[in-house]
């Protein structure tokens, strides 16, 4: 039931999303792996259209934020107001109280607000004064950057970027595809869309979750996984040139992600086990923002898909 829910809901984000197959597919994956989003790409690209359609698609409510340098962290989680009827203080929650957020160009938000940001993304909570507050138990963070223009940005620290469950690259759609999204606003500029959007409720979501961590994984595979993260931390038993290339490797919860994402891609395939190619499908996205690169690698022009290509190229496959 809940598969086939599912498979609805991929159809439809695959119908209002075009030329953005993996966008749509990792969208699904992060809400099926209980995790948050860092999608980097040029702007112009659906970004927005994409998380509003998946909101459309689910019982949960959708909130944008544009991040501005000038941006406060109560801008986000909320504030205590006074009220002079009552003398008292009452909280009003912020946007982060809501079950899908998207923080658009998150990288031109000062410390103060990515700090807030990562206490909501870590721990599905936020702290005002001395209070705390708990957040829905369905909360995704799918966040922006835009890689065309850097001035006036602060970038992500290490520790946030850990929290992110993927790291996904778009890129503009070529000619045919680019053909067929004129042809689609057209149309919905002059009718209304005839695409009905799916329902699928809370309680689908966290049923599917639990049917995904349920998988089967052959302890062979497990090793296999683990031995792709040890690459990243002893890269020098695998091949010289790694050594030279990675400073820092993955942490845990890089390999907690992998499995949680290998899970939800095998899942959504429809299969009831979980195989090489499913870490391997995942296995970028999920590793390209937790490995810190050296000064030699970015020297040689050599960046973190490069390093991640030769990786899976060097772990026996069992």
């Amino acid at each position: 039931m809940a598969a086939e829910q599912f498979r609805q809901l991929h159809a439809y984000l695959d119908s209002q999303i075009i030329g953005q197959s993996q966008l749509t597919l990792n969208m699904l994956i992060a809400l099926l792996a209980d995790g948050h989003l860092l999608v980097e790409g040029p702007p112009g690209l659906a970004k927005t259209r994409a998380i509003n359609a998946l909101a459309k698609g689910i019982d949960g409510d959708f909130h944008r934020v544009q991040f501005t340098p000038d941006l406060l962290p109560a801008d986000l989680t909320g504030t205590d107001i006074y009220r002079p009827e009552t003398g008292e203080f009452v909280f009003q929650k912020g946007p982060l109280f809501h079950n899908l957020v998207l923080a658009d160009e998150i990288n031109r938000a000062p410390a103060k607000v990515q700090s807030a940001l990562l206490e909501a993304m870590a721990e599905h909570q936020i702290t005002v004064g001395n209070k705390t507050y708990k957040l829905p138990e369905l909360f995704l963070v799918m966040a922006t950057q835009n890689p065309l223009e850097q001035e006036g940005t602060y970038p992500l620290p290490e520790a946030q970027l850990d929290r992110f469950l993927m790291h996904l690259e778009i890129d503009y759609p070529d000619a045919d595809t680019e053909l067929q999204i004129l042809q689609l606003t057209r149309n919905e500029e002059l009718s209304a869309p005839k695409t009905v959007p799916p329902s699928l409720s809370q309680a689908d979501i966290f049923a599917a979750r639990k049917e995904a961590l349920a998988l089967h994984m052959a302890p062979a595979l497990e090793t296999y996984l683990v031995q792709l993260i040890m690459a990243t931390r002893r890269p020098g038993q695998f091949a010289p040139e790694l050594a030279d290339w990675i400073d820092f490797g993955a942490s845990p919860r890089a390999t907690i992600a992998l499995d949680r994402c290998a899970r939800a891609h095998a899942w959504l395939a429809g299969r009831d086990f979980v195989g090489p190619d499913d870490i391997q499908a995942v296995f970028h996205n999920a590793l390209r923002h937790r490995i810190i690169l050296s000064y030699q690698a970015e020297a040689e022009g050599i960046n973190a898909n490069q390093v991640l290509d030769k990786i899976i190229n060097l772990v026996a496959v069992p």
